[in-house]
């Protein structure tokens, strides 16, 4: 242990910190480095047949664990094939290869085999030790209760409305989305009496302190889930009583409740287009100070508050996009009605997206093991979305030679090409690292579900045009952390439910959300252990949006997780401390879902003019077919959400049905 401060935090307590499947560490069992090939060289063949091998109850480093990720990078660095050594030709051929077993590749087996047959043979390659891509389920059984969290995908939600396509799958797969009220009771918290809360930092605010966050006015909240509180608390006014207690200056104290209160016309003498047209050329942060005249203290308290849903913070989203989703400074604006040019699609309100809600334990996850139970029904045994929740799912069966479709984990695909030209060939090759040994595999069709960033690398015969296109997806980095704690009496006795943490390692904490389905039931006495839901984007605030999201990735790559535990264990036990939470003592489990590569860029009228002045977006020319090959994956949208990987992997298996 290296800070001195560790033995109280608990950095010596026996939880689990690495993933390990049958006493041997994952990442010798997964995709390693050519360099590494003669070691892998001994394992089994078949590292998901072993006994015991089940993903989800891994804890310590996940989401883009050791052993998925070496070979891309290696890929990329243009040392792979120095040192790959001859493949392997499996001899198997199929009708469609899918590059990606996430939400968008498993849509895009279930679609295919609706066209083609229950007979047309399928293979689904993933890099990742689990199905589902970032649709991650992690499982906890503290004290022998088993607990479920999410360690990727939240929920069935959209800023738009989902699409006839995917609410149709929704549909099939066996969701009822108007279930929701009926599976989730936020009386388990209420009736506690417990509130969201801000934790003000030392670091920042010069004072530890953690301070219930109250509202001016006593409506309910307009939100179908407590996901993001930063973003609760921006778009409802404070009380006097709130901003009494925060830990800023008089000025700002002052500042702070008149952005919220005053009905100010920041921009006189512009039309409502015009001031739309300004707002969305200026950041937030420099609306606030330079139009407005906010003390800049007052900017330590929102400065996070968009960073769940863009990965950056006030400084990278504009103050265009800041008033659509409700971020104050503009009751005095006199806006028409409607979006302006270049406003992100998650600052757009929209009733019937809003409406359109539903969260399992698991989140999205349940959505991924709905389609493997389609595809390969014998894996998750049950026949609803109830009945699945608690389902284990069986990963020996995920690649039978005997069955149709097939998932094949552990898998890292480094080449996808033509056999023949691209306009005349009857099929391509697919080549893949598994275990350190390189294969490949042949299919009539190919689709590339896979991040948009990679598939330059791995399908270079594509057109120059594309590529670049393809290499400009940013992906934002973002960590989703579950925590497992024995008891929740520290929150019960503090009265607070989650509390934005501006500043802090993790901006989010959450109590998870209250949900009941089928055999699973939510705690609800303090005293019975719990999940508890923490998130961090890392971000370079003062840069452009890529550059943050690239320096971001490149933390997270380099950041092992005993500094996580250790940034958890001291964030906890500071804010929850006075509530008698020991870190040492109360923290049963931690799994870090670090993704480096999270969710797909979105346009941004900041950096991105093509979005705000018009003009061909990358990536519609990024997901064009090419011969026997369509490309899938939310990226293809440039829009972070399941319906976008539905929608994509639909589009993609119509294109292959067009090629004769």
């Amino acid at each position: 242990m290296k800070d001195p401060r560790d033995r109280d935090l608990g950095m010596d307590r026996p939880i689990t910190r690495r993933d390990f499947l049958n006493g041997m560490a994952l990442v010798v069992g997964g995709s390693l480095l050519p360099a590494s090939l003669a070691d892998a060289s001994a394992l089994a063949s078949d590292l998901e047949k072993a006994p015991g091998y089940y993903p989800p109850r891994l804890t310590g480093m996940r989401g883009s664990h050791a052993g998925s990720f070496e070979v891309a990078h290696s890929l990329r660095d243009r040392t792979f094939w120095n040192q790959a050594g001859p493949a392997t030709e499996t001899g198997e051929s199929y009708d469609l290869i899918v590059v990606g077993g996430g939400i968008s590749g498993l849509s895009a087996a279930h679609f295919f085999r609706k066209a083609a047959g229950p007979k047309a043979r399928i293979l689904v390659l993933d890099n990742h030790d689990d199905f589902g891509g970032h649709a991650k389920r992690n499982e906890i059984r503290p004290a022998a209760r088993l607990l479920i969290g999410y360690g990727g995908t939240f929920a069935i939600e959209s800023p738009a409305p989902y699409s006839a396509v995917a609410q149709g799958l929704i549909r099939e797969l066996g969701v009822d989305v108007s279930s929701w009220r009926r599976v989730c009771d936020p009386k388990v918290y209420s009736a506690l009496g417990l509130q969201p809360a801000v934790f003000f930092n030392k670091q920042i605010f010069g004072v530890d302190r953690l301070v219930k966050y109250t509202f001016a006015d006593a409506t309910e909240s307009s939100r179908s889930a407590d996901l993001t509180e930063g973003g609760e608390i921006a778009s409802r006014q404070p009380s006097p009583d709130f901003i009494a207690q925060c830990p800023l200056s008089n000025p700002a104290q002052q500042d702070l409740a008149r952005i919220y209160e005053e009905k100010k016309d920041y921009l006189p003498g512009l039309s409502s287009a015009e001031k739309k047209a300004r707002l969305a050329r200026i950041g937030y942060a420099d609306f606030l100070t330079k139009v407005a005249g906010i003390h800049p203290e007052v900017l330590k308290l929102f400065q996070n508050m968009p960073q769940p849903l863009f990965g950056v913070g006030i400084d990278a989203v504009s103050a265009q996009d800041a008033w659509g989703l409700g971020l104050p400074g503009f009751r005095g604006m006199e806006f028409e009605p409607g979006p302006g040019p270049g406003m992100n699609r998650d600052a757009i309100p929209n009733k019937e997206a809003k409406e359109y809600f539903f969260h399992f334990p698991d989140g999205n996850a349940s959505i991924a093991r709905l389609l493997v139970r389609q595809l390969i029904p014998e894996a998750i045994p049950g026949g609803s979305a109830e009945d699945l929740i608690t389902a284990r799912a069986d990963y020996a069966r995920l690649d039978e030679p005997a069955s149709p479709v097939r998932i094949r984990l552990n898998s890292t695909v480094v080449r996808v090409r033509h056999l023949g030209a691209p306009e005349s060939a009857t099929e391509a090759e697919v080549a893949y690292v598994r275990q350190g040994k390189l294969y490949t595999a042949r299919a009539g069709k190919c689709v590339l579900a896979c991040w948009h960033a990679v598939i330059p690398y791995i399908c270079p015969e594509l057109p120059a045009e594309q590529r670049a296109a393809l290499a400009d997806c940013a992906k934002v980095p973002i960590v989703y952390t579950n925590v497992a704690l024995a008891n929740w009496t520290s929150f019960h006795k503090l009265g607070v439910k989650s509390f934005y943490s501006p500043g802090s390692y993790h901006t989010e904490v959450n109590l998870d959300l209250p949900v009941s389905i089928g055999d699973y039931r939510c705690p609800r006495s303090p005293d019975s252990p719990i999940m508890l839901h923490m998130m961090r984007t890392p971000c370079q605030p003062g840069l452009p949006a890529r550059d943050q999201h690239r320096l971001g990735r490149i933390e997270l790559f380099s950041t092992s997780f005993e500094a996580f535990e250790r940034e958890i264990r001291d964030q906890l036990g500071r804010a929850l401390g006075a509530g008698g939470f020991d870190p040492a003592r109360d923290i049963a489990a931690i799994t870090v879902n670090r993704w480096p590569h999270g969710y797909a860029y979105e346009y941004n009228s900041l950096w991105d003019k093509f979005w705000l002045e018009g003009g061909e977006q990358p990536c519609v020319v990024a997901r064009k077919p090419f011969g026997l090959i369509a490309i899938a994956n939310a990226d293809a949208a440039a829009y972070a959400y399941t319906d976008a990987a539905i929608d994509q992997a639909y589009r993609a298996v119509q294109e292959l049905r067009g090629r004769a």
